[in-house]
């Protein structure tokens, strides 16, 4: 089933990307006839684990400027004719008070600007988006490069697992509630097989493309029944973050959905995974749809 109608939860930090998100929220929210909160995250230094230890005046006038910035987020949603359920000002560390808030409410989905370290700082650190899409207990969509703007072109990624099947159906859902176009896309990775009377390895590109035509063909009349119409299939093979992105680009889509499901524990760590990869990669907004914990 479809995530939605569902509360969203907004994640400001006065960024340009976050005011993109903002509205994105805002218009996905009325679309799908959903609840809007927003959060804002005084942040603290990365050596300050207690908000005690500010000094009061400075905790104040810290607090006060947070304050204003989320007033002026929730205003900005009201003079486009949106609706704000509840405003929330957090104290601590952006990622972990973002989660927390996302659980205490109940929200269905959180949406964030994308806007993280680049080179070697990135690659030991990771950003607040990075790790609130690996870590939240419902789906996140992630607003980079520009804000989604419906109707549009929706792309989504599948690969036949069950998060997968989760994104197919919110990724349909949302296509008919705003005239979008779904484009269902489906990579299918070239692995090398060893082939022993040939002592070496091989691709077997031709089954591997059979076995990933058919998963697609799969996948689209799963969301047929679902009663969303395809505006156009497409099968790639290769790495399936850079497919991804690459065809989003190609197509113009205006947001990409894809399923959360990731490598877990030193393996993530040095790998990383596809949506995690889409996310800090593509042009234009991610949904990362995964079960709720």
């Amino acid at each position: 089933m479809s995530i939605f109608p569902t509360k969203v939860l907004l994640a400001t930090d006065g960024s340009k990307e976050a005011d993109l998100a903002g509205r994105s929220a805002a218009e996905l929210a009325d679309e799908t006839g959903s609840e809007v909160h927003v959060v804002h995250v005084l942040a603290l230094p990365i050596d300050t684990q207690d908000p005690s230890s500010f000094q009061p005046e400075v905790r104040r006038q810290l607090e006060k400027h947070t304050r204003e910035r989320l007033e002026e987020v929730v205003g900005a949603i009201k003079a486009q004719g949106g609706e704000v359920a509840g405003s929330h000002l957090r104290v601590g560390r952006p990622d972990a008070e973002i989660i927390d808030q996302a659980e205490q409410i109940g929200a269905g989905l959180i949406v964030m600007g994308g806007r993280g370290r680049g080179g070697i700082r990135r690659a030991l650190m990771g950003s607040v988006s990075d790790s609130v899409v690996r870590h939240a207990h419902c789906p996140v969509m992630v607003v980079r490069g520009g804000a989604s703007e419906f109707p549009n072109k929706i792309l989504l990624a599948t690969d036949g697992s069950e998060e997968a099947r989760l994104a197919a159906t919110t990724a349909a859902d949302v296509a008919e509630r705003t005239g979008s176009e779904l484009h269902v896309v489906h990579v299918g990775e070239v692995r090398p097989v060893y082939h022993p009377a040939w002592h070496g390895y091989v691709a077997r590109y031709e089954e591997l493309q059979e076995e990933a035509q058919r998963l697609l063909e799969e996948q689209v009349e799963q969301v047929k029944a679902a009663g969303a119409k395809v505006a156009e299939t497409h099968l790639g093979m290769g790495r399936p973050d850079e497919e991804i992105v690459v065809l989003g680009q190609e197509i113009g889509a205006g947001l990409i959905v894809t399923g959360g499901r990731g490598l877990s524990g030193i393996r993530r760590a040095l790998m990383g995974s596809v949506s995690d990869s889409v996310v800090r990669h593509a042009h234009c907004p991610v949904l990362v749809v995964r079960p709720e914990r």
